[in-house]
């Protein structure tokens, strides 16, 4: 399964020009599991994992569709103001070879007015090759140009195994197309890799409709369908299911037991029991909180999990203890290599920074231009001496030692 090594993004609303991890090819550090960005309110960390959601949106439904979401408001609205050229994602990720990361650009601008792909390329080192300058294998400029066949390139042959590529329209990714056909497998493992990126936007009152019978295999970004995956858990992996609703009944103080039923109609219903209660309470009752770790419990329990996950502050609604019980879920999660998981957070909690490392945590802030900077907590020399002391990190932040280490 792939595994984001990092990120470079250019004039994309506060992210001017924003690094995260790897961002020269095989160098620098590569983003561990578990990514937490903290800082204040409006530092950019929520339009991080906004960027997450542009490329993959571009790829699903079009530049023009996904720079025109209601939350983006159009191409003028999302472009760094102040600043020309194209919006730019260079994106750093490894398939299945640890020395060959393959890096990923997408350049999006205005032609005649209307959001289209003005650059698109792949590129990644020979087979065999560990140091070096990485080859293209798909290099189009406003969508013409070339693709390589197969699993590498032939250098001492630049020209032999490729295909002319003309795109009939600029607003849809090289990769949404070449990524249907078995003989460009590297461009078919990219675009399943993004097109499973799963970014929550956790809504309780969606969570609390039941929607119609069916089940479904992804929990969708609000929530809305927990009912349909939980029904999909049920009847396909019976041991996942009873450990979500056992994390469930852990986690939430006085309840004793959570029941599945049947409606007439089909429909997947949660009981809940709780003690001092003779009668038993449904999901449609059921406090925001609680929602929300059946929410994530349906997350961490998957069987095949998705390989990027994004949640955006999963302490909101959450008691203290819950929050410190999540950060260590996610932790544990992040750390089983054999599920190749990989989760972004965002937080305003020192609780949840607390159960993290200094390599886990990123602070976002802005500097005199509005602009987003990232500074990761273990480059910071004295964060890192006083968690070697013991030092809760969560604790450190609280207490404005990040202050002198941030991007100014």
């Amino acid at each position: 399964m792939a595994r984001l090594l990092g990120i470079r993004i250019k004039n994309y609303r506060a992210l001017a020009d924003f690094k995260l991890g790897q961002v020269k090819y095989a160098k620098g550090d590569a983003l561990p599991r578990l990514v937490c960005l903290i800082g204040p309110n409006g530092s950019g960390k929520s339009t991080v994992l906004d960027a997450f959601g542009f490329v993959a949106d571009c790829l699903l439904e079009g530049v023009e569709a996904a720079c025109d979401k209601s939350s983006r408001g159009g191409f003028d609205r999302i472009h760094t103001q102040g600043t020309s050229g194209p919006i730019e994602f260079e994106i750093f990720f490894e398939a299945d070879d640890a020395e060959r990361p393959i890096v990923y650009e997408l350049f999006v601008d205005l032609i005649h007015d209307v959001p289209s792909v003005v650059k698109e390329t792949l590129r990644q080192r020979q087979q065999g090759e560990t140091r070096g300058k990485p080859y293209y294998f798909l290099k189009l400029a406003s969508g013409s140009g070339k693709v390589w066949v197969g699993q590498s390139v032939d250098v001492r042959a630049q020209g032999s195994d490729s295909q002319r590529v003309h795109l009939a329209e600029t607003d849809k990714l090289g990769i949404a197309t070449l990524g249907n056909l078995a003989e460009h497998p590297r461009i078919v493992a990219l675009r399943s890799y993004i097109e499973q990126w799963y970014l929550s936007y956790f809504v309780p009152d969606a969570a609390r409709t039941l929607p119609a019978t069916g089940a479904q295999r992804w929990l969708d970004r609000t929530g809305s369908n927990i009912g349909n995956v939980l029904q999909y858990y049920q009847r396909q992996h019976p041991s996942e299911f009873n450990d979500i609703l056992g994390r469930l009944a852990k986690a939430i103080p006085g309840l004793e037991k959570i029941t599945p039923e049947i409606s007439k109609d089909k429909r997947l219903l949660l009981k809940f029991d709780e003690r001092g209660y003779q009668d038993p309470f449904y999901q449609q009752s059921m406090s925001d909180g609680t929602l929300k770790m059946l929410a994530y419990a349906v997350l961490l329990e998957d069987p095949a999990p998705r390989p990027f996950i994004g949640i955006e502050e999963p302490e909101n609604g959450l008691y203290v203890r819950l929050v410190e019980r999540v950060a260590g879920q996610f932790s544990s999660r992040a750390s089983r290599t054999e599920l190749s998981t990989q989760l972004l957070v965002t937080t305003h909690s020192p609780y949840f920074v607390d159960a993290l490392k200094p390599d886990q945590v990123w602070l976002i802030r802005k500097d005199d231009h509005g602009h987003a900077l990232a500074t990761r907590a273990a480059d910071v020399d004295t964060i890192q001496a006083m968690v070697d002391e013991g030092i809760p990190l969560g604790s450190l932040w609280y207490s404005n030692h990040f202050d002198d280490g941030g991007p100014q």
